[in-house]
């Protein structure tokens, strides 16, 4: 296979699937056979059975097969990305979601990225689990003045109830799960479960990470 005489193994979560979990466990199950000794893992901040975020409970479920196969294993759990920020108001310019005053740490997928250059390529990092964030833990209400200030264009932040924010995207037709991974990405924020900040990404590369107003700067 393409795994052959690999070492390490940089293992991208699939998209959000009913069966992500289950294409995770075939692709750990091929790099174990043909002998390979280490998988790093792109995984979710707060990674755990019990997360807010449905899809935090798929990234938990991977970690564990991992720890299971007996590979070795580096876990890098990021925040959301800074990347998706400018989309999240979408052609209305409407932050939407129950988030209340909660706070998230979003990070950009380029200090991602270099984040994991060491974690691949350096030695003392197996066994290790890195939890990549920015270094601002704001508001959707800042993100949407951020983002209003940055861009010329208006954006505001609508927190929604629960209720609200199911049927307000009753009308995209999506499956359930789908649905109720985009809704508890909201209510994750609420409960506190996405506002951390450590210091992960400077100790990796040796920068900090970026902040929105930069990334919006040079988008």
């Amino acid at each position: 296979t393409t795994l052959e005489g690999v070492d390490t193994v940089l293992l991208i979560s699939a998209r959000e699937t009913e069966d992500r979990v289950e294409q995770h466990m075939t692709a750990v199950d091929a790099a174990a056979t043909v002998g390979v000794e280490r998988i790093v893992y792109l995984s979710f901040l707060g990674a755990a059975p019990d997360a807010t975020f449905t899809f935090a409970r798929h990234h938990f479920e991977t970690e564990q097969y991992i720890r299971d196969s007996g590979l070795a294993f580096t876990f890098s759990r990021q925040n959301l990305y800074m990347d998706l920020i400018p989309y999240l108001g979408g052609g209305e310019g409407v932050i939407q979601g129950p988030a209340d005053d909660g706070r998230v740490a979003p990070i950009a997928r380029d200090d991602v990225a270099d984040a994991l250059v060491p974690m691949l390529l350096d030695d003392g990092h197996a066994g290790a689990t890195y939890e990549l964030t920015g270094s601002e833990a704001l508001t959707l209400g800042e993100i949407a003045t951020t983002l209003t200030e940055a861009t010329d264009s208006h954006v505001e932040f609508v927190n929604e109830t629960v209720e609200e924010a199911y049927e307000s995207r009753r009308r995209y037709g999506a499956p359930d799960w789908e649905v109720e991974g985009w809704v508890t990405t909201y209510t994750a924020i609420a409960a506190g479960e996405l506002n951390l900040r450590t210091d992960h990404v400077e100790r990796l590369t040796g920068h900090r990470p970026i902040t929105l107003r930069e990334f919006l700067k040079a988008w």
